[in-house]
């Protein structure tokens, strides 16, 4: 695997060792800053790299960055192109993740968000399975729940929150399982991954819990209720889960940018279906792999080319 040389930092793209911030900034100490993560993916036949909906992810980012009231002063245009000269720079030839991070960069003491100067940075790295994708994990319901929105928005990637989905997922390790889902803040429904959406399949029905439910507005959620229409006889429909539904569930997988599409084999010791990866699953893996190597003409909008 190789390593990451460059850095977009300060206004321009530098060697990754000399993006470095004070230790009394902002956003290190409180948490105050907004990211995104932006999959490349190597296609070995055509030997070029395509980054998936780029577009999205840089218009989310400026959209979440109004939640914490910084301003990113390059336009998503802009953003995908210093993204596209970095990655065009590093010339992976394999999978990598791009990491652009807006966030209060001031020095001075106090959890506010005003009157910080503020600026991004955009770094990327080698990365193949951030979960395993293969063969069916173990999960857990964590005893930590999902915050909520009116105390801080799971909706946004803010790097504060994450402390969330660190408590959620070190708990599910700590435990022996390999990750955890969350529920809503009242414990009565179904959120998401600590770190990822999730999708049950139940009598032939895709479902997901609704954006409401205290869950990352996700773009690979959003890709995989749109490909679902390519499976044939499968119906989506977004609503409230009951935490006793994923032990009855006929498939139950994580999706995201990072998770990509992860089949789930238990949960709470619970075997979902026979255990092994479904066809519902096996299907929307094999066309999402697909889609983001630029190998299916229909969606190929989806995919820059470096």
């Amino acid at each position: 695997m190789s390593h990451p040389k460059y850095a977009f930092f300060n206004g321009e793209i530098r060697p990754i060792e000399q993006a470095k911030i004070d230790i009394r900034t902002n956003a290190l100490q409180y948490g105050t800053a907004v990211f995104e993560g932006i999959r490349s993916y190597w296609n070995e036949n055509t030997k070029e790299n395509y980054v998936f909906r780029l577009s999205e992810h840089y218009r989310r980012l400026v959209n979440n960055s109004r939640i914490m009231m910084i301003e990113i002063k390059y336009s998503i245009g802009e953003l995908a192109r210093i993204t596209l000269d970095l990655l065009k720079m590093e010339d992976y030839t394999e999978d990598s993740y791009i990491r652009p991070f807006a966030y209060n960069s001031g020095l001075d003491i106090g959890p506010k968000l005003v009157g910080n100067p503020q600026d991004i940075f955009i770094y990327s790295i080698p990365l193949g399975d951030y979960i395993d994708t293969t063969n069916p994990i173990s999960v857990c319901v964590s005893s930590w729940v999902r915050t909520q929105d009116n105390a801080i928005p799971p909706r946004a990637k803010l790097s504060g929150s994450y402390i969330n989905a660190a408590l959620q997922k070190t708990e599910a390790l700590l435990n022996g399982y390999q990750e955890a889902i969350t529920l809503t803040s009242g414990g009565c429904h179904v959120s998401e991954g600590s770190a990822m959406n999730i999708f049950m399949v139940k009598n032939g029905v895709l479902v997901t819990p609704p954006i409401t439910d205290d869950i990352l507005e996700g773009i690979t959620r959003d890709t995989v209720i749109e490909l679902a229409h390519k499976i044939e006889g499968l119906k989506v429909i977004e609503r409230s889960i009951d935490r006793t539904e994923l032990y009855t569930a006929d498939e139950l997988f994580f999706c995201g940018t990072g998770a990509q599409i992860s089949p789930i084999g238990s949960v709470d010791k619970r075997k979902i279906g026979n255990g092994e990866m479904g066809a519902v699953t096996r299907k929307m893996q094999e066309l999402y792999f697909k889609v983001v190597k630029n190998e299916v003409e229909e969606y190929s909008y989806w995919c820059t080319k470096v």
